[in-house]
């Protein structure tokens, strides 16, 4: 069985693939635990620069729904908790944080995109934020606090598919770039990264990242609690698949 991520630490920078590559990454159980672990070794050997990456043909498909029969309500609502705590982590990580997205980067996958400090998308990337379909009010607090609260709702109100230029143009993303010179980018972020002392970077970082984690978590906790929520997913997907 592979790990469901590869962390690859080299000096100040620490890269993290998701790896599901069958799955189109889909964010499970497993590998948001192993995500929570890797950021906790992170913070005390030295990172700079985190990187996040995808495995195959995108970033990830956000939200894993397989197997959805087999869980409860009280599985869905821990596994959502988990996903607000590896939002929150990597939004206050003591390090830079680097999103590399490539192809399809959909729902809770964007919602972590959101999360970093740098992000940078291939030509080919494409994003949708389909939460709210379900009830489900995961990272909207701090996308609205990075492209405006008309885009964000413009987006959660739709979660229309939209690409790579129109992400830049709205913040989501802060460049657009060929996946050839992403190598280049990150050596370059890297060292910025590691200009200052990190006790200076640290609280660069902690005096300019609002701290919403308590707010977030309290409004998540209030979606997927109310009754239903395996219900309301499972006819999402319904009306996906019928619209596919």
């Amino acid at each position: 069985m592979t790990d469901e991520l590869l962390v690859d630490c080299r000096g100040p920078v620490t890269r993290l693939t998701l790896n599901r590559a069958a799955k189109l990454n889909a964010l499970n159980a497993a590998l948001v635990d192993q995500f929570l672990a890797a950021i906790a070794v992170a913070t005390g050997d030295g990172t700079r620069l985190l990187v996040v990456e995808g495995a195959g043909r995108g970033f990830s498909g956000g939200f894993d729904f397989g197997g959805l029969e087999q869980e409860s309500d009280g599985d869905l609502v821990l596994r959502f908790v988990r996903l607000e705590l590896l939002l929150a982590a990597v939004q206050h990580a003591p390090f830079a944080t680097l999103a590399l997205v490539h192809g399809p980067c959909f729902g809770a996958a964007a919602d972590l995109v959101a999360c970093c400090m740098h992000r940078i998308a291939a030509p080919d990337a494409r994003f949708r934020m389909p939460g709210l379909r379900f009830g489900v009010v995961l990272g909207t607090r701090r996308l609205a606090a990075l492209i405006g609260r008309d885009a964000a709702r413009d987006l959660l109100a739709t979660s229309k598919v939209f690409r790579a230029d129109e992400a830049k143009r709205i913040g989501l993303v802060r460049e657009v770039l060929d996946r050839s010179l992403w190598s280049e980018r990150v050596a370059a972020l890297a060292a910025e990264a590691s200009a200052l002392p990190g006790a200076s970077q640290q609280a660069l970082l902690r005096m300019t990242i609002p701290d919403t984690r308590d707010a977030d978590l309290a409004e998540l906790a209030r979606a997927v609690a109310a009754p239903g929520l395996k219900a309301r997913i499972a006819a999402y997907l319904t009306e996906l698949a019928k619209a596919t």
